[in-house]
This record gives structure tokens, C-alpha cells and sequence, in this order.
């Protein structure tokens, strides 16, 4: 979500392409939507290096980059780039070893992280594996405020158990714990800095001692963030070519267009639909699009809401026209969803063709029926017929998408009320409950960040989940899930979360909307970033160099 992270596609990755260098080029001259985007996971290989690139983050400045609180987009695009995890996210979603060399599970209930030796903290001090448990526990403070709090729901202990070593055990075997150790929740921080830094610890103040290819260099509020490159990186395959990132916070499209155009910023992840219409007629550089994890969809914001009501739920998404909607507000660069766990998500997992087989069986996305709508909103026991919606200030996508959804729920005796916030308040109210006071809904650009589906259906089903608004409660829904997360047996776990997923898909009070493909610009002096949506929790800046020799 724009805050639900964990704490996600081969049904909708199988309808396009997939190459290693597919893309819409700037050369193409013509600004037309494309009718079936080529996704790719990666960009040409980066042959130069570079002084400076400067990057922009389009939701705006992160509120703070510390790992076990960071839930969003911008603090997750730099943050990935500075705090390495134990495991590390592929361009392709599939998780390779990260600080920790190799893992083992021994018995159902004990997982054992290898540590790399050798590894630095950009002080030059040598990571222990006193560091990583003092990382990973201090995030079951409730002190610390750590999005992955629930993760240790059952975890027994953390220990250090050889030079190299730590060790986890459980109450009862958990395939969250380790799937996650792919972002923010498995990054390692220097104890003795962190502990120092205490609520400081992440921010502009605080700052961050961690061991990724880019060190924290500045950061002024309101202007700019500045990594520099580690050159001691313990990851020699992985030395960035660019001596150092400055990051924007430009959250206006058509500004940020001209802007990519003008050279002022070298590229972005994110970018509209309208900036990259603009940018694809251009010469200035390549617009790429990548498979994607992300999700979109509308949900209630309180148990009062009237889209709590299951049959408001469902006239609105009779009212939503999806395919003029991915025509002309996503510019053809999406895919419709028939739940909110995008397929990509287990693409590359065991068990996949179980997943697909779940997700084919699915209701089909209904077409638009005004009279099979307005029938629903009259067997509603909600009375209210005014929808109050929040979306993020200056975002044309949610903006257009919602006026759709205006326009078709006019029609059914609905009134939809659009109010944009900015975008702190967008998203601290995922979090704090009081931000959500006066609304009824909010259009979620959501993202399931590990390859782990039952992760994402989780944050929402669960009852004691701080993501759960309307005290959703299914029992067969929540036993299948819990059931799963205890499998460690891929193929089993994939037919519980289908199953699981089948129930929720029919009571749960959201409305699923698309999934975009990942849109990313890049100038033509730059290449190597990855074009898939796993940049959210990958070191892809690492990756960035020039097209050609060295340039500043």
C-alpha cells in the first residue's frame, strides 16, 4: 500500500512480454498509448561512471529512512540503497542470499542465518552478528514504532550462536520470518550507532549506519537527499558507478516532466502516465515499463464507512468502467485485477502453477451493469450516499481514477467526494487512525514487497491488523491463512492461500481496481537500473552508470 508494504504476477505477467530489454523507446516519435507495453526486468548494462545523477522521488520527501519504519515508496527508494537486508530481492522478484550468505532450516521451528565475514559498516567497523540481533529485536519494541512489529508473533528467541551466526526459533513454524528478511525488516544497523541515535535514528538529525553500496552523504529538509558511494562495499560485483545520488521531491507530473525533459533530473521510478505519454515522444531518453507488484484498489477507512457495506462494494465495482479506465488513466500500461494480490507476485515461487490456477479461478472482473448496481445499493443496509475519498495531492492517476468512479456512481444515486491531501497526511494515515477521521474511503497504490502473497492478504484480513479498518473478520479465511504461514511445503501453502483467497475475494470490502505495470524514465546518459518493480527493496541505484565512457 502506499503504506500497506508487506508490512505484494504469472496470470497477468503471462498476457505481455517479458525480455531483457523490451521497452517503449524515446525514438518511436509518437506519444500514442501503447496497445500491449513490452515489460522488461532490467535495462542495458551501464558501461561509465558518473559524478552525479539526480533521481526524483514523485511521492514526495520521506518522513524518515530508518528501516524498521520505513512503509512507503520514497523512504523505500533510498533507504534500499543504504542498509543492506540478509536476504536481497531480485530484478526478477525471487530472493537471493544478501548479508547472509546461506540459510538453513534444521527442524520446522529454527531457521540459521550464515553471515558473510568480512562485512563493514561505512565507519569501517566490522558487522557482528551482535548487530544483527540487536537489529532485528529492537523492532519488537514497541518503542521503536516498527512496521514489521507482527512479524515476531511467533518468534521464541534471536541469538547469536557462532562467530558468524544467529540463530531464530519459533513457537510454531513461520515462512513470513525469512521471506521478509528481503527488505527493510532484515536490514542491519550498527548497534552501538543505533542505540546512540535512539528516536533520532533515520532522520535528517539521527542519521544511519549501515553497510550498503551508498552511505547517507546529506540530507535538507525540504530540498534534497545526497548519498555518497561506499567505496569499502563488500560487494565488489556491485561497486556503483556513480560516485554519489542526489534524490528530489518534485510531486507535481507534468513539473517533473518537463523537468526529465529539460535534464534538470536524470530519471525516475513512478512516473504518471500522463509525464510518460510526454516523455515517450521525446529524444531526451527511454521509457520503461516493468512487471509489477503494485496494486490498486479502493477501501474503507472505518467500520462506519458505508463502503463497509459489502453491496456498496459491489455496485461500485459494477459502476467502474476498467477497460476505458486502463485505456485512457493508465495509458495501457496495466493490467486489470480480479482481487488485490497482484499475480507477479509468485511468478518465480514454488508452487506458482497452483497459485495461477487459484487466481484463473476467480469471478472474472464484471463488466459495467448500472441496473444490477442500483438494485445492490437499494439492498444496502448503509443509508449514507456520500463517499468521502482521499487520494495524494497532484496525483493525476487517482484523480482521474476516481473521477470515473464519480461519474458512475452518479448514476446510481451515489455522490463521491474527491479530497486530495499532501502528501505527509496521505500517508501518515495509514497509520494513525486520526488522519482518517472525516474520510469514508482511499484509493490505495499499494505494493505487496515480498514474494509471499499471504503476507499482503494477511494485513488486511487479519483482525488485530493495523491495516484492517473495517474489523474485517472471516474465520475460515483467517484459519486457511494461519494455516499456510505455518506450511512449509510450497505446493500445500499455495493451495491454503487460494483457498483462503476464493473467501476473501467474495466478503472482503475493497474494491480492486488495476494493477499498473512499473514506469520508470531514464535520460539517455544513464542506463543499468532495474525496470521491474522490485527497485522497491534491491540496491537498483547501485546498478546506474553512463551509456557510455565517463562522464560527470
Amino acid at each position: 500500500m502506499q503504506a500497506l508494504r508487506t508490512t505484494a504476477s504469472v496470470a497477468l505477467a503471462a498476457s505481455v512480454l517479458l525480455t531483457a530489454t523490451g521497452c517503449t523507446s524515446g525514438s518511436s516519435g509518437t506519444g500514442d498509448a501503447p496497445a500491449a507495453p513490452k515489460l522488461t526486468t532490467t535495462t542495458p548494462a551501464a558501461t561509465g561512471a558518473l559524478d552525479n545523477v539526480n533521481w526524483n522521488l514523485p511521492m514526495g520527501e520521506p518522513t524518515t529512512l530508518d528501516p524498521a519504519r520505513v512503509g512507503d515508496y520514497s523512504p523505500s527508494t533510498v533507504e534500499s540503497n543504504l542498509c543492506d537486508p540478509l536476504l536481497r530481492l531480485k530484478a526478477d522478484y525471487s530472493v537471493a542470499p544478501g548479508l547472509a550468505s546461506s540459510w538453513d532450516q534444521p527442524d520446522a521451528t529454527t531457521l540459521v542465518l550464515n553471515l558473510r565475514s568480512g562485512v563493514k559498516f561505512w565507519d569501517g567497523r566490522t558487522m557482528t552478528p551482535q548487530d544483527v540481533v540487536a537489529s532485528l529485536q529492537r523492532q519488537r519494541d514497541p518503542r521503536t514504532q516498527s512496521v514489521n512489529i507482527t512479524l515476531f508473533a511467533s518468534v521464541k528467541s534471536i541469538a547469536a550462536t557462532g562467530a558468524h551466526q544467529v540463530t531464530v526459533r519459533f513457537t510454531k513454524p513461520d515462512v513470513l520470518f525469512l521471506k521478509a528478511l528481503a527488505n527493510g525488516f532484515g536490514a542491519v544497523g550498527e548497534a552501538s550507532y543505533v542505540k546512540k541515535a535512539g528516536a533520532s535514528y533515520g532522520t535528517a538529525k539521527g542519521g544511519l549506519m549501515c553497510t550498503g553500496p551508498f552511505e547517507l552523504a546529506s540530507w535538507k529538509p525540504g530540498e534534497s537527499i545526497t548519498v555518497r558511494r561506499n567505496d569499502a562495499y563488500w560487494d565488489t560485483a556491485l561497486k556503483p558507478k556513480a560516485k554519489q545520488v542526489t534524490f528530489k521531491f518534485v510531486t507535481d507530473g507534468s513539473t517533473l516532466a518537463g523537468a526529465l525533459l529539460s535534464g534538470q533530473i536524470d530519471g525516475s521510478y513512478e512516473i504518471s502516465s500522463a509525464a510518460a505519454k510526454t516523455l515517450r515522444s521525446s529524444s531526451a531518453g527511454t521509457v520503461y515499463y516493468g512487471p509489477s507488484a503494485q496494486t490498486n484498489y479502493l477501501t474503507a477507512t472505518s467500520p462506519d464507512s458505508p463502503l463497509a457495506d459489502p453491496k456498496i462494494v459491489q455496485a461500485l465495482s459494477l459502476v467502474l468502467d476498467r477497460d476505458a479506465l486502463v485505456k485512457n488513466v493508465y495509458d495501457g500500461a496495466a493490467q486489470k485485477l480480479k482481487t488485490f494480490v497482484p499475480p507477479f507476485v509468485w511468478q518465480k515461487a514454488e508452487g506458482s502453477s497452483v497459485y495461477s490456477k487459484g487466481y484463473d479461478a476467480l469471478p472474472a472482473v464484471p463488466a459495467v451493469d448500472v441496473d444490477k448496481a442500483k438494485k445492490l445499493l437499494g439492498q444496502a443496509t448503509s443509508k449514507k450516499r456520500t463517499l468521502s475519498v482521499a487520494i495524494p495531492a497532484g496525483d493525476q492517476q487517482s484523480l482521474q481514477t476516481l473521477t470515473f468512479l464519480q461519474a458512475g456512481a452518479k448514476k446510481i444515486g451515489l455522490k463521491v467526494v474527491i479530497k486530495q491531501l499532501q502528501p505527509t497526511q496521505m500517508s501518515g494515515l495509514f497509520y494513525d487512525a486520526s488522519l482518517r477521521k472525516g474520510l469514508d474511503a482511499t484509493m490505495v497504490m499499494g505494493y505487496v514487497e515480498i514474494p509471499e502473497a499471504l503476507s499482503y492478504a494477511q494485513l488486511l484480513t487479519a483482525s488485530d491488523s493495523l491495516f484492517n479498518w473495517t474489523k474485517y473478520h472471516n474465520d475460515k479465511v483467517t484459519a486457511l491463512l494461519g494455516e499456510a504461514q505455518s506450511t512449509l511445503d510450497a505446493t500445500k501453502r499455495a493451495d491454503l492461500f487460494t483457498r483462503a483467497q476464493a473467501l476473501y475475494t467474495k466478503d472482503l470490502p475493497l474494491v480492486p481496481i488495476a494493477s499498473p505495470y512499473e514506469r520508470m524514465f531514464l535520460n539517455k546518459r544513464i542506463s543499468g537500473a532495474p525496470a521491474s518493480f522490485a527497485y522497491i527493496n534491491m540496491p537498483w541505484a547501485a546498478y546506474l552508470g553512463a551509456t557510455g565512457g565517463a562522464t560527470s
